[in-house]
């Protein structure tokens, strides 16, 4: 028996307390007092957790009795037992739910390739970026030996409303020159190369902490602002946001160019 088990170990050699049962079924009938209580008391994101939780078992029991309530509406029909046209044995009833069930999946698998497709970028393999490429080593202050700071050597964007930390408590320096704002996006179908403001960056391929940080490389996957191109969605919204992917080595061509994905 597992170590933490000791309950039930004492309770396999020596049984349970007289009024256990009953014990228990008190406290299951004050249970939905304590639970409206707290309820009433919480607040914060405690309440919000609380809350999402209660409305799944909501959910769940709502489901339960619907379910109940078919079969009672099916177990009270009356049996009809004579054989009509075109009834099927047993042991071939089977078979049309799998046929049903097997033209759902080849559709599902249909719609996720469709969706797959939807998004293919026009650079699938770019190479990796290491930290060492990426970062070079600051020495700051009195400690020289403390080699903690690192500067960002590849283009980068951060939003309107930055601001620097203090120097003191500054982990990573994104230089002022290798910040850029605006990137020449290239629609694929009209041929044509805008110059459009970057909203952010979406996904760098080489590591989850460059796109944190900001970083574009080639490959990298950036969100820009194509409000003055007029797209419109089937609805009728006008579309502000498109993703796009970088196509070049923006700190080498001090640029950075991108085609739309479309």
């Amino acid at each position: 028996m597992a170590q933490g088990e000791y309950i039930e170990l004492h309770r396999k050699r020596y049984g349970v307390r007289m009024d256990t049962h009953e014990r228990q079924r008190k406290r299951n009938a004050r249970e939905a007092r304590r639970r409206a209580a707290q309820a009433r008391n919480l607040t914060g994101i405690k309440a919000k957790l609380f809350n999402k939780q209660r409305f799944k078992e909501k959910a769940a029991m709502k489901k339960a009795i619907n379910q109940h309530f078919e079969n009672d509406k099916q177990s009270s029909r009356p049996r009809d037992d004579s054989v009509q046209d075109g009834a099927l044995p047993a042991y071939l009833l089977d078979r049309e739910q799998q046929a049903r069930s097997k033209v759902l999946s080849n559709t599902l698998k249909q719609k996720r390739k469709e969706k797959g497709g939807k998004w293919d970028v026009p650079l699938p393999k770019v190479r990796a970026i290491a930290e060492d490429e990426m970062f070079k080593v600051i020495k700051t202050g009195k400690r020289q030996k403390k080699q903690w700071k690192r500067m960002v050597t590849k283009v980068t964007y951060v939003g309107e409303a930055f601001t620097r930390k203090a120097p003191k408590y500054e982990r990573f320096i994104r230089p002022m020159g290798l910040r850029f704002k605006k990137a020449h996006v290239t629609h694929p179908e009209l041929k044509t190369t805008f110059c459009l403001g970057i909203i952010g960056v979406k996904k760098n391929p080489s590591s989850a902490m460059f796109t944190q940080l900001g970083v574009i490389t080639r490959g990298t996957i950036i969100e820009v602002n194509v409000s003055e191109l007029g797209l419109v969605t089937n609805s009728g919204k006008v579309v502000w946001g498109k993703y796009a992917q970088v196509t070049n080595n923006p700190e080498n061509d001090g640029c950075i160019n991108a085609v739309l994905c479309v």
